[in-house]
């Protein structure tokens, strides 16, 4: 009750059902796909292109976040979110905070959807920062070439 009557009196902005943020904040770059998976709920992580729009890989800039969950999702969500419903299993880490799935697999997601010139530079530059370990880079680029 005390988040709504903050949020009543403008010290609090109503984002979804349950999910407040400040008004006075410094905002970062990571601010909409943390404010996506909170949205979203419980198990949801950042996916696919999101993850390298999320560390400025590959030149993607997505009109949607795209956030994968197990289980369906009922909620009313803003547009600027998609829920996607991977088939197989997929590894779960974290950056900055925000779950979302591991860059090297988001990588290999983005194979049908991004071009693979702009992959392989992708992958050298995770590596040079350190989200893909050698080996993984490695891997990669032979499952791009």
């Amino acid at each position: 009750m005390e988040l709504v009557k903050l949020a009543h009196r403008g010290r609090l902005r109503r984002l979804g059902h349950g999910v407040y943020r400040t008004v006075q904040y410094i905002p970062t770059p990571y601010d909409k796909f943390a404010e996506a998976v909170t949205l979203v709920g419980s198990g949801a992580v950042i996916y696919g292109e999101s993850v390298l729009a999320m560390h400025g890989l590959a030149l993607v800039n997505p009109a949607v976040i795209h956030v994968a969950v197990k289980n369906r999702v009922r909620k009313k969500l803003p547009t600027y979110i998609e829920i996607i419903y991977p088939g197989a299993a997929l590894s779960e880490t974290e950056y900055e905070g925000i779950p979302s799935q591991s860059v090297f697999e988001a990588i290999l997601v983005c194979r049908s959807t991004v071009m693979t010139d702009r992959l392989i530079e992708a992958v050298s530059e995770a590596e040079r920062q350190g989200l893909i370990s050698e080996m993984e880079a490695t891997a990669a680029r032979q499952e791009l070439l």
